[in-house]
């Protein structure tokens, strides 16, 4: 299965994966996530709206509060999609150290 293209854009920028980092150690409501960020607020709510349009967070409503959570299903897919290329490179790597290896005797 494909990964969704939102996903990697969402990905690409580093202040997202700094909000991605911040939810694995549970749900954070908007303003505890944003105290993290030296950015404005909008900013910081529109790096959230793209995690959540890519599936990777979830919001809810709590009273005033908007609180996110890690959605994690969408990273599983971006590991299978990469797990072929790390194979390939622990072939490569596997082949240098075999190389090396060789030229030590």
């Amino acid at each position: 299965m494909p990964v969704n293209d939102d996903v990697f854009a969402a990905l690409a920028n580093p202040a997202r994966r700094e909000v991605l980092s911040i939810l694995l150690d549970g749900p954070r409501a908007a303003g505890e996530i944003a105290e993290r960020f030296d950015m404005r607020r909008p900013s910081l709510s529109e790096h959230l709206r793209v995690l959540r349009e890519a599936g990777l967070v979830r919001e809810e409503r709590q009273g005033r509060n908007r609180v996110y959570s890690l959605e994690a299903a969408p990273l599983q897919e971006v590991s299978d999609w990469l797990s072929p290329y790390e194979r390939y490179w622990r072939g490569k790597l596997a082949n240098l150290r075999d190389l090396l290896d060789e030229e030590e005797l």
